[in-house]
């Protein structure tokens, strides 16, 4: 499989507050960011198919981070990998 990203990723570890029907929300930890997208680890974000949008926040920060839209691109064993939509 080639890969086909566009931007480069950084690893970065937070924790980040995923919300979608199915669950609710749920309190995961990011492996990687870019400009894109990111990477988010937790067992329940495997259930998600590619294409669903989910809302996320970081979290732990001085100040209350904005409330992004992205969607599932990516399913693996751990997580999933997110591309950020703008509104």
């Amino acid at each position: 499989m080639s890969n086909q990203r566009q931007s480069p990723r950084t690893s970065m570890k937070c924790r980040i507050k995923i919300c979608h029907p199915s669950f609710g929300e749920l309190i995961a930890l990011t492996r990687d960011l870019s400009d894109a997208g990111v990477y988010v680890k937790h067992p329940a974000l495997v259930a998600l198919a590619q294409g669903t949008q989910v809302t996320g926040q970081v979290q732990d920060l001085p100040i209350e981070a904005p409330l992004l839209l992205m969607e599932v691109m990516r399913v693996d064993p751990e997580g999933v990998g997110l591309r950020f939509i703008e509104r």
